[in-house]
């Protein structure tokens, strides 16, 4: 796709922004889009697989602390803390020109008491940082893969750890990645099987949600009431969450009127 303007960050960086029809975007080691921002609409969303990591918000209303592992253009972190004001969003970032170009050309807001970005190995700093979160938002990759670091079992175990009694887990995979059944499988040993699946609306990512401690079902009137909220409060496609939780989840021709995972 021709982009209008294109800025990179250095000469020798693999950071790059660009910008077309009123949307910016970010683009690490080449043109696939990272992070995007539509420059009318800064607080929104805009792609399809950063609503679908929202749907956390159907099972987990309420965040207080949110621990996100990679933050591209920051879009996830702006939105949570603008969204809600009682919650404290800290993001990991392994690259400080990532962090740079949030800053710069992403609105990304400044650190505060509700708001903090740390310079790190997003697996270690789980690891060094028990009992720290009721949500963990892990969107890493490396030149368009997982970072493995991050989908192996011992990092689950870490990860559970890591979060509070009642704490989520909600992780992004490419669709299209042929290891994703096997990395699905290693977050259900961990936590119990208590698992669900939610695909963005365009159906290239999938998004693995993970329940610590968490009743093991749930009302879908409770989820359409949240749904319905999400949508009306913050833009979110909450019947699509709902639509692709009844999909991917629910056996063909069940008639439950609760959801388990």
């Amino acid at each position: 796709m021709k982009r209008q303007q294109r800025w990179p960050l250095g000469r020798q960086s693999q950071v790059a922004v660009s910008e077309e029809g009123g949307v910016r975007f970010l683009h690490i080691g080449g043109d696939a889009i990272q992070s995007a921002m539509r420059l009318s609409a800064p607080d929104k969303l805009e792609l399809h697989y950063n609503r679908a990591m929202m749907s956390f918000l159907l099972f987990h209303p309420d965040p207080r602390q949110v621990l996100m592992i990679g933050l591209g253009g920051g879009s996830m972190a702006r939105f949570l803390y603008r969204s809600y004001p009682r919650c404290q969003v800290t993001a990991v970032e392994v690259n400080a020109e990532v962090v740079a170009a949030a800053r710069r050309y992403f609105d990304l807001p400044a650190d505060d008491p509700r708001f903090s970005t740390v310079l790190d190995d997003g697996a270690d700093w789980v690891t060094a940082h028990p009992d720290s979160a009721d949500v963990l938002l892990l969107d890493a990759f490396d030149d368009g893969r997982q970072v493995q670091a991050l989908c192996s079992l011992d990092f689950y175990g870490k990860a559970f750890e890591a979060l509070e009694e009642r704490g989520v887990l909600v992780q992004n995979f490419m669709s299209d990645d042929d290891r994703i059944d096997i990395y699905a499988e290693r977050i259900e040993q961990v936590f119990d099987r208590r698992v669900v699946l939610v695909q963005a609306a365009d159906r290239v990512n999938t998004i693995v949600l993970a329940f610590k401690g968490a009743p093991a079902r749930i009302a879908w009137s409770t989820l359409e009431a949240r749904a319905q909220v999400l949508t009306e409060q913050f833009g979110l496609p909450g019947n699509h969450y709902l639509a692709s939780l009844r999909r991917i989840n629910v056996p063909p021709g069940s008639s439950s009127r609760v959801l388990h995972y």
